[in-house]
């Protein structure tokens, strides 16, 4: 115990273990539904439910350890929403890639993220950029995966009209995953901890009662087999040119929530210094960069740092072994597959729209007074949803931004760098349409 308590010093920190493992339970309960949710989402492409599941945890286990014990902060590590969301109806349902070779651009985009987090370019990337991509790319994920979760609910529906339209929310399952949306609304609302998680399980057991669906045949069983997804990445697949733009999106995205989210985590919790710099922000960044890399390995999408992990820091959690706290819970889930396998996609749409509908704040830090900044960010928001694709979103914004800087007479207040990722997007529009 006492070497546990001069590791992580809990003196310095004035914490003990009592509060550090209470607030990390509290964590893991705010973000325990990304274990229904991941493979929901990634089955789609074809992908074995249970070893994305077993993926999951094991890769969100790892990266969160990593941080508990490299970088030594409780923030915890899962596979991103959004991100997975992208994978999965954004590169291989929408542009018909296989699954083998999205997780190869996920590994690249992780070697990518380890190279510069090494080199600490990583940081310099992310301040060049301009606020209008950064936060209008999260506002973007937001609509797209609260759309998703409509979707999948059967709340919006196909229009040969209008495209899309209200579905018959008086079907069951419609009805159903309204009922979740409102019951998490209104706990997350109340800061319930676990709010999403409750709401998702009180709505599987409705329908269960119901006969909507179906209970678990049981509650803990051995962890399904890891076999289908383990090492299955095509990584020289992935290296094709066309991907490029998939490779680049990963890293963005990853790089934008990451830092944003430790910033934000920090500032909660008092780490940052008078400069408002974080210390040991390398590691922190580099906990990121391998759980993304283990990750694609396992076969699960880009894993990165969870905003949830405030939750934990609110309950009094400040040091690494909050994380710890969290991997253990994550392998402890392996255990119960046949709860997770029964959880129905209604059930989950809450955790969608109401992720989604907390991704919407980073709206405030968009500049609307200057136009240069706003049309930018407003593309990004509105092509990120309406092409299915953050990829494409990011790649319109990003063209967007310094065609307006220049003819406006601004463009010294481009970095060189946003030239040049502009002309690389532009150019990847010119080689999918040759």
């Amino acid at each position: 115990m006492k070497i546990i308590e001069d590791y992580f010093e809990f003196k310095k920190y004035g914490t003990n273990i009592k509060i550090e493992i209470l607030a990390g339970i509290t964590t893991f309960m705010t973000m325990a539904y990304i274990i229904f949710v991941n493979p929901q989402i990634l089955s789609q492409t074809g992908m074995d439910f249970g070893a994305v599941m077993v993926a999951t945890c094991i890769a969100s286990a790892i990266a969160t350890l990593i941080m508990g014990l490299y970088a030594k902060y409780p923030f915890a590590l899962a596979p991103g929403m959004g991100l997975n969301a992208y994978f999965t109806y954004g590169v291989c349902l929408g542009m018909g890639i296989d699954w083998r070779v999205a997780l190869g651009a996920v590994f690249i985009s992780g070697i990518l993220f380890i190279i510069l987090t090494l080199t600490k370019v990583r940081t310099w990337i992310f301040n060049v950029i301009p606020n209008a991509i950064k936060y209008g790319t999260a506002v973007g994920i937001g609509l797209f995966i609260a759309f998703i979760g409509l979707k999948n609910a059967g709340i919006i529906v196909e229009s040969k009209a209008t495209l899309v339209t209200l579905g018959n929310i008086l079907n069951p399952e419609p009805l159903l995953s309204l009922f979740g949306i409102f019951l998490t609304s209104i706990l997350v609302s109340r800061n319930v901890i676990g709010g999403i998680l409750i709401g998702i399980i009180i709505t599987s057991l409705i329908g269960m009662i119901f006969g909507i669906s179906q209970f678990p045949s049981g509650i803990v069983s051995l962890p399904p087999s890891i076999e289908p997804t383990f090492l299955k990445l095509d990584i020289f697949g992935a290296l094709n040119l066309g991907l490029l733009t998939i490779v680049m999106s990963f890293f963005f995205v990853d790089m934008f929530d990451t830092i944003g989210t430790l910033s934000a985590l920090s500032s909660q919790a008092g780490y940052l210094d008078k400069d408002g710099k974080l210390p040991r922000v390398e590691k922190a960044l580099m906990s990121d960069a391998t759980g993304t890399v283990l990750g694609s390995l396992l076969g699960t999408s880009t894993v990165t740092t969870y905003i949830e992990s405030a939750s934990g820091i609110a309950m009094g959690g400040k040091t690494g072994f909050v994380s710890v706290v969290v991997a253990l819970l994550f392998l402890l889930s392996l255990f119960f597959y046949p709860l997770v396998k029964a959880i129905p996609t209604y059930a989950t749409a809450s955790a969608l729209v109401i992720v989604g509908a907390l991704m919407m704040k980073a709206i405030k830090n968009i500049n609307f007074d200057d136009y240069t900044e706003s049309i930018p960010a407003f593309i990004t928001i509105l092509t990120i949803p309406l092409t299915f694709s953050i990829a494409t979103g990011l790649a319109l914004g990003f063209i967007t931004y310094p065609i307006l800087k220049i003819f406006t007479g601004r463009a010294k207040e481009v970095h060189w760098l946003v030239y040049i990722l502009a002309a690389i997007f532009a150019l990847r529009f010119v080689y999918l349409s040759g």
